[in-house]
């Protein structure tokens, strides 16, 4: 299985006046666009989902509509609230065991969550350190996580990495 884990694309800032509650936060418009960049980007490498599971956060949840639309599989997207800032990955993992049965698998979601799951997945550490910024991915394979959930890091791009492969 592989576990594409993507932290959602930028977004308004969390001190801007109409967006009290942190959920509702949107991509910007340079976000949207960039994100879109990234997306083909994954596409130019190779790279194919069977599902989309992303945090029910608004920003979140564009990240991973752009996502869908790039790689045309709008059926196939579903929100998770484990995938929220502060979820458990646990939780995560025993709802991908029960409810998904998927090959390839993107997970659209938030930092600080993110790196404690590649974390707990690779090395069985929460607290490993990792910068994993807004647009980036990284690609985790496994063969179960059903038992020791352990995970090969295969690799971590950067946006920019992403967008220029993208405009190739």
């Amino acid at each position: 299985m592989n576990l594409y884990i993507i932290r959602h694309a930028i977004a308004v800032d969390e001190d801007t006046p109409e967006y009290e509650d942190d959920s509702q936060r949107p991509l910007t418009d340079k976000g949207k666009k960039k994100m879109r960049q990234i997306a083909k980007g994954l596409r130019t490498l190779g790279v194919d989902f069977d599902l989309i599971l992303s945090s029910p956060y608004v920003r979140a949840k564009e990240t991973a509509e752009i996502l869908a639309d790039v790689f045309k599989i709008k059926k196939e997207l579903e929100l998770s609230d484990n995938l929220v800032p502060m979820g458990d990955p646990d939780l995560l993992i025993s709802e991908i065991n029960e409810k998904y049965s998927a090959n390839s698998i993107a997970l659209v979601g938030h930092e600080p969550f993110l790196t404690a799951l590649i974390g707990l997945l690779v090395s069985e550490n929460v607290g490993m350190e990792m910068t994993l910024k807004k647009g980036g991915v990284c690609r985790l394979a496994t063969d179960d996580l059903h038992h020791a959930r352990k995970a090969a890091l295969e690799w971590l791009l950067t946006p920019g990495i992403l967008v220029e492969i993208g405009e190739k």
